[in-house]
């Protein structure tokens, strides 16, 4: 696989950051105001606060930034209780892990409604794969335990260094030269989950993996990488479905082996463009981007290894239902091929909606859009309560007859009330 390296242009200079920090572009002014309130506050506690990770690569590549991760040399816990105090909002603690969730206040005009609020940590591993043991340490400590290079530089949010970029493991120089690099050997064996994030972070900004942090993706990571909860993985694959370049994420992971590990299938690459669909205003369904992959890419497996991926990944009811029914659909379509439209109606409504417009995407089959916008409405006038009315005794009699009238309307052979009524008569 050819992997075009992007051009990255990088303010060096530390006034261009400043700049930067201020660009409403890139910083919507209600986040800049709530950064300068916890600033503020971290500073009345003596507790230097900065922005990590996703924050200062985004912000070094000119991107729009989204999360705002503030981490604090002190006790964030403690941060965000005075946040709370004097902002309002709630907060939800966790002890454990020296972290805070500040649930922010109606007013702040902000679409994200929390703000993650951590504790300068570092991080041990008793085993590979295992969640971490935490304590508190200095900020410098802190972006030690990072996964790359280019997530571990900090922005200080203090007033009189505001702006300033602490970059000591040189991840701006690897952001210009477009390289995912970990921060250590030992780096995927002690969280596997770290050789999703450099396929996700390599197809994202079109950056490479560099060689040596290639070659650490050996049968030890691979190990420690099978051991994980089904879980932790198909997590990994949730945030690759909420991706643009989801399916270049999944292939990448193929050339890698990763999928191997997993027996999971290759993605069909003729679905590729159909990964960030959206179902048309007529459809009248939301489509999930995460479920709307997983049905692209295993629709043509069986349903035995459905069931079998479903117990390994701990598959949600509404995912293993979903891709069960449109393994079946697909391959009941030949059979319906000139089937009336009531046989296709009585059909797919016993399936999700989603699998059907999943299905119209790849097969482009009429008569599922025809099911979508305008069949699943078509009801019978009569209703129960009418056969009740003319004295027929309630039991399966009452199904078999509704669902040849609804038929009826459905196929055009009736096309007013008078002629169901006529159909209603000989059914009797």
């Amino acid at each position: 696989m050819l992997h075009v390296i992007s051009e990255v242009k990088l303010p060096l200079m530390e006034k261009n950051l400043r700049r930067l920090m201020l660009d409403p572009n890139l910083i919507p002014p209600h986040k800049q105001t709530l950064l300068a309130n916890i600033a503020a506050q971290s500073a009345s506690m003596q507790m230097p606060c900065y922005l990590v990770g996703g924050f200062a690569r985004d912000l070094l590549l000119q991107k729009p930034v989204n999360d705002l991760d503030v981490i604090v040399e002190g006790n964030a816990i403690q941060l965000g209780d005075e946040l709370v105090r004097k902002y309002g909002g709630k907060l939800t603690a966790h002890q454990k892990f020296f972290t805070a969730i500040w649930h922010l206040p109606s007013d702040t005009s902000d679409t994200s409604d929390t703000l993650d609020l951590i504790t300068a940590r570092v991080e041990s591993y008793k085993q590979a794969g295992a969640l971490p043991t935490v304590k508190p340490a200095a900020i410098e400590d802190d972006i030690a335990r990072r996964d790359f290079t280019i997530n571990a530089m900090a922005i200080c949010l203090d007033a009189e260094h505001f702006g300033d970029l602490i970059d000591l493991l040189g991840g701006q120089n690897d952001l210009a030269q477009g390289l995912i690099r970990v921060l250590h050997p030992r780096s995927f064996v002690d969280d596997p989950t770290r050789i999703f994030r450099a396929v996700r972070y390599e197809q994202r900004y079109g950056f490479t993996i560099e060689p040596d942090t290639l070659e650490l993706i050996d049968q030890e990571a691979i190990e420690a990488l099978s051991k994980l909860s089904g879980e932790r993985i198909r997590h990994e694959f949730d945030l690759i479905f909420e991706e643009d370049n989801a399916a270049a994420m999944l292939f990448r992971l193929k050339e890698l082996g990763i999928l191997d590990v997993f027996n999971l299938p290759e993605f069909n690459g003729d679905y590729a463009s159909l990964l960030n669909s959206k179902p048309p205003d007529e459809f009248d369904i939301s489509a999930d981007r995460v479920l709307l992959g997983y049905l692209l890419w295993l629709m043509d497996t069986s349903k035995d290894l459905i069931h079998s991926l479903s117990r390994r990944f701990d598959f949600t009811l509404e995912l293993t239902a979903g891709l069960l029914s449109i393994i079946q659909l697909k391959k009941d379509l030949p059979l319906f091929k000139d089937a009336k439209p009531s046989a296709w109606t009585f059909l797919l409504e016993r399936h999700p909606f989603i699998s059907i417009y999943v299905l119209w995407l790849v097969t482009n089959e009429s008569a599922l859009k025809d099911f979508l916008v305008k069949w699943q409405y078509i009801k019978a006038n009569i209703t129960g309560d009418d056969l009740k009315l003319r004295n027929i005794p309630t039991g399966p009699r009452y199904k078999e007859i509704l669902s040849k009238l609804r038929a009826a309307w459905l196929d055009g052979e009736v096309k007013n009330e008078n002629e169901e009524q006529e159909l209603l008569i000989t059914l009797l």
